[in-house]
């Protein structure tokens, strides 16, 4: 049999990238990324008012660029083999559309206006709604956040479309429905955008819009309109059911067949956000924790449906019939900031310095300055008395989210460095992670094993080796250095029909592990005394501030 291409596009929060994957062995024939020109450039974003938006145009163009810019690398032999395509992207990151499913900013008058384009994942100018949903779920009849750990996030989909009803009547007059960046643009590679006939992702619709079996779809039209009658009739106007990213979303339309050279059969998957996916590309099996490392963390577990005999974990982002591997129960958590921290940090050092020398000075200075902290942080001394961080920078998601929270930083003395105040920060994120492993452990479901991917688990040692010293567990770290797209690439075969499942791409598929960080027991012993002297901090911050 002649080999099979599928091909793997992993939209992230500054860039989207593209792998060619052999589907018979898993190795990469071609890959590019491409970063978001509007985004870069800082627009539509607000971050003092927590305000992240994204143009859909960012997203067409990035995508364009590295699909050409990888099936060029490839060559015309590898083009005319590719058989299938699934993306995965951010979550959740959802956009107002007309009645052919046409994202807002992309229609006449809407072209600049920020609540027409994606509500970034990291978008919090919805607490207040966020809080109404948690507030009227509590006191209803039915709990439609319980199978969303019990608490629901301004980060997810209802929270956004509600304040963006309320404060513009001109998306709200023009929306016609509302569409997940990963449910989009998969309909958007098939042509078929029709947003009541698209096929939903159940990843996004269970983890951030409340969806689930037991209520027939999403959230009653009574609870929906009790929270505000601006969602009137929006229910009908949504989905009732979901599918899992094993399962084709259509195939590849006419026009992106040609812009991109390929074959007019080739099957677009239906997709997913990107941690769910980069789970899979990671090789997760039961009781795998996976966690996927980057400017915020997303982690994964997944347990088969019967052993969690109807259990619900209080805090986390939801446990998901099939949202990661199908038959499965896939449960999210994760931590709203963590490289996204380190980064700050750096800003808060370097702008002024910026300002005083000169941007072309300060880059260079920017680029090494991270790694320099690193390795200057590795080299203090651990003791109990060291200056405490709290992570919660961009908030809390779990365990138990609430967006309002703010960072601090105590203990310090005129003696305190920049390294040690990193090394404060690193250890927090850490113990941030410590809380969402505690949580899992607390409500009886075991973690086998720790796997790590993304950008900081594969550049930071100082970071993992300070993560495992705190968690003491082993932590493995994926090869692949773009695991979510290469998931995305699994799942495409699978949706194609290459492989019958999602496990059996897995195994012909995976690129293993290179390597493996094993805990210090004196450091952790340490570790316990700062990570209790952390959540005294935490809760001193959440009570009285």
């Amino acid at each position: 049999m002649s080999d099979k291409y599928v091909i793997g596009i992993d939209f992230g929060t500054d860039s989207v990238r593209a792998v060619v994957v052999n589907a018979q062995n898993g190795k990469i024939a071609s890959t590019d990324v491409s970063y978001y020109s509007r985004w870069k450039e800082g627009k539509y974003c607000i971050p003092l008012a927590s305000q992240f938006r994204q143009h859909p145009l960012d997203y067409l163009e990035s995508m364009t660029t590295v699909l050409k810019n990888a099936l060029n690398e490839a060559g015309d032999e590898i083009r005319k083999s590719v058989v299938g395509i699934s993306v995965d992207t951010t979550g959740s990151t959802p956009v107002a559309v007309d009645q052919n499913g046409t994202p807002l900013a992309l229609t006449e008058g809407f072209e600049e206006n920020p609540n027409a384009m994606f509500i970034l994942w990291k978008d919090h100018t919805g607490n207040k709604e966020a809080e109404e949903i948690n507030e009227l779920a509590g006191k209803s009849a039915v709990d439609f956040t319980k199978y969303e750990g019990g608490i629901y996030s301004s980060e997810w989909f209802w929270a956004k479309i509600l304040r963006t009803l309320r404060v513009d009547k001109k998306v709200r007059e023009k929306a016609f429905s509302w569409v997940e960046h990963c449910d989009w643009i998969s309909a958007e590679l098939t042509g078929l955008t029709d947003p009541l006939k698209m096929k939903r992702s159940r990843c996004a619709a269970g983890h951030k819009a409340m969806w689930h079996e037991d209520f027939e779809g999403l959230p009653s039209e009574e609870f929906l309109t009790g929270l505000d009658p601006l969602l009137s009739g929006l229910r009908d106007r949504l989905f009732s059911v979901t599918y899992t990213s094993d399962e084709p979303m259509g195939t590849i339309s006419k026009q992106w067949a040609a812009k991109l050279g390929l074959n007019e059969n080739v099957v677009i998957g239906v997709g997913a956000f990107d941690a769910h996916m980069g789970g899979v590309g990671a090789e997760i099996e039961p009781y795998s924790f996976v966690r996927v490392m980057g400017t915020s963390t997303c982690d994964m577990l997944v347990v088969p449906n019967d052993e969690m005999k109807g259990k619900l974990i209080p805090g986390i982002c939801g446990q998901v019939d099939g949202s990661i591997l199908p038959g499965m129960l896939g449960m999210e958590a994760g931590q709203s900031a963590y490289g996204d921290v380190y980064a700050w940090f750096t800003r808060v050092i370097l702008e002024p310095v910026a300002e005083l020398l000169g941007e072309e000075q300060a880059q260079n200075l920017r680029e090494n300055l991270i790694p320099f902290l690193a390795n200057e942080a590795s080299e203090l001394p651990l003791s109990e008395n060291d200056p405490i961080a709290l992570d919660w920078f961009n908030g809390r998601r779990t365990p138990d989210a609430n967006h309002t929270l703010k960072g601090a930083i105590a203990g310090m003395n005129l003696g305190t460095t920049a390294p040690m105040i990193f090394k404060a920060l690193v250890e927090a994120t850490a113990f941030g992670s410590k809380a969402i492993v505690d949580r899992f452990l607390e409500q009886e479901v075991p973690i086998k094993q720790v796997i790590a991917i993304g950008g900081v688990a594969q550049k930071s040692s100082f970071v993992m080796q300070t993560l495992c010293d705190v968690l003491n567990m082993p932590i493995k770290i994926a090869a692949s250095d773009q695991t979510c797209a290469l998931g995305a690439a699994m799942c495409a075969a699978t949706a194609s029909g290459l492989f019958e499942t999602i496990e059996d791409a897995q195994k012909t598929m995976g690129a293993g592990f290179d390597k493996e960080y094993h805990p210090d027991s004196e450091k952790h012993e340490i570790y316990l005394k700062l990570y209790r002297k952390y959540h005294d901090l935490g809760g001193f911050i959440e009570k009285e501030m």
